[in-house]
Formats: C-alpha cells, structure tokens, sequence
C-alpha cells in the first residue's frame, strides 16, 4: 500500500449490515450505518458506493467463527459475499469477530439504551469494534486471508 486510505468495515447478518469505517490513517473507527440486506447484486453495489464515497478499494468483513475457531454457516455466508465483493473489484479482508455484537450489546445496554433503539445501533457498534480490533492489530494483512 502506497498511501493510506480508509477501511469499510461490515459486520454481515441475514437482514442487516453494519457499518463502520476508519480515517485515511487507519488509526480511528467510527460507526457509520445499517444497511437492510436485499440480495447479493444489490448489497455488492451498495458496498461498492460506500468505496467510491469514501474513495477506497479496502473492505473488512468480520467473520463469526465458532467459539472452537471452526466455520459455521454464518462464517461461510459472510465468505461467500467476501467473494462477490472480490469479484466486482475490492480488496477483501476478513477479522474473527466472536463476541463483537455480544460486546456491543452490552455497551448499549450499560449505556441505557431501550431494547427498541439498541436494534438500530447494534449492527454498526460492532462493526465498529471489528475495525478497532483489527486497526489494533496492525491492520495490514493480505486481502482475502482469514484468521
């Protein structure tokens, strides 16, 4: 990498996407979005738009993992949208996130928010905490390798 340039983070459920994104240094995340899932042609273009906005090609998924380390069926879903976004173009990272979404839960719920306003930010809280822990990490890994 020449010059540093932000990172999309997605935490990808079933209905939902949160998002997060980091600052051109890599050094700050912050929560940006939901995303309410339609199909894979669709959420590739909204990931792709996201890149274009914030003028990156650097996508990090978190990868829900079984507590023992193996892949579940969540893990191979997110894998496989990992590869429509390779396809149409972006670099594809991916971050064990086990516990992200617990974590953020959590937070929300010490920090006194209702249960029918926790919905609406616990996507993007832990995407956001994907990216810190990643950025935390060093961040730099070859795209499309899993921990």
């Amino acid at each position: 990498m020449n010059e540093p340039r932000r990172v999309i983070a997605l935490d990808v459920g079933d209905v939902r996407i949160g998002v997060a994104v980091s600052d051109p240094l890599r050094t700050i995340a912050q929560p940006l979005e939901v995303y309410r899932r339609v199909g894979y042609g669709p959420d590739t273009r909204y990931v792709h738009a996201l890149c274009e906005r914030y003028q990156t090609e650097d996508v990090l998924l978190g990868l829900p993992l079984n507590m023992d380390g193996s892949r579940g069926g969540q893990a191979e879903k997110v894998l496989a949208f990992g590869q429509q976004l390779t396809q149409a173009g972006m670099n594809v990272y991916y971050s064990d996130e086990r516990m992200t979404t617990m974590t953020a839960e959590r937070a929300l719920i010490s920090g006194g928010v209702r249960r029918e306003e926790r919905k609406r930010y616990v996507d993007k809280l832990a995407a956001t905490l994907i990216l810190e822990q990643w950025l935390a990490a060093g961040g730099y890994t070859v795209p499309g390798t899993q921990p």
